[in-house]
């Protein structure tokens, strides 16, 4: 017997915590000028790693970061300064600059599927802790296949949005996309701090 409340729990977190809507956006900016190919190419390859990293995760759960002395708090500092080095990149518009300089070595381009997107914006500390704390909710196969299966239907969704992503950017025009690279940007470099204090605070080096 399915346990539905338990899938209810599963999804809503999951899909809050990955926000494939939130995403859309911006993996618009971070493809900006890309052509329709590669792009697509990028938001495969971006899902495809977010979900093998979760399900390494699902598996094995803190373990895995435990076996490499590596707590998830300090997960979360390393991760918020990360995603900081991004959204600044955003702000001040280096990433363009960098594809203006790089136009003549296509191979040498961003790239953006593995870092930002998939990691930590996909498989960041809040999906990966969610993962573990699902599946450590439903122990078992069943557990596992389920938290497993709505991880990879939220990540569906996320690929849906990214593929149409072409379409977003169409109806927002070029200065359109610059004013949401550069909101995005803001909203990152927030989130980032964020993702440093909560790891901060969960080292006990500030107050809760």
């Amino acid at each position: 017997m399915i346990d539905t409340a338990f899938l209810i729990t599963a999804f809503v977190t999951m899909f809050v915590v990955i926000d494939p809507i939130g995403l859309a956006p911006l993996f618009v900016a971070l493809t900006q000028g890309v052509p329709e190919r590669q792009r697509r190419a990028i938001a495969m390859r971006a899902c495809t790693i977010g979900m093998l990293i979760l399900i390494v995760f699902a598996l094995f759960g803190e373990a895995v970061l435990g076996f490499i002395g590596i707590s998830m708090p300090a997960f979360r500092v390393a991760g918020g300064i990360l995603l900081f080095l991004t959204a600044l990149d955003m702000l001040f518009e280096r990433r363009t600059k960098r594809r203006e300089d790089q136009s003549e070595d296509a191979d040498a381009q961003d790239d953006p599927s593995v870092f930002p997107l998939a990691i930590p914006l996909i498989s960041g500390p809040g999906s990966i802790a969610s993962v573990i704390l699902l599946t450590g909710q439903k122990p078992g196969l069943e557990g596992l296949a389920l938290v497993l299966a709505i991880t990879a239907l939220v990540l569906g969704v996320c690929l849906g949005l990214f593929l149409a992503s072409s379409l977003l950017e169409r109806a927002l025009g070029k200065t359109g996309i610059t004013v949401v690279t550069r909101l995005l940007g803001m909203l990152l470099a927030a989130l980032s701090v964020q993702f440093v204090l909560d790891g901060l605070r969960n080292f006990g080096l500030m107050p809760g």
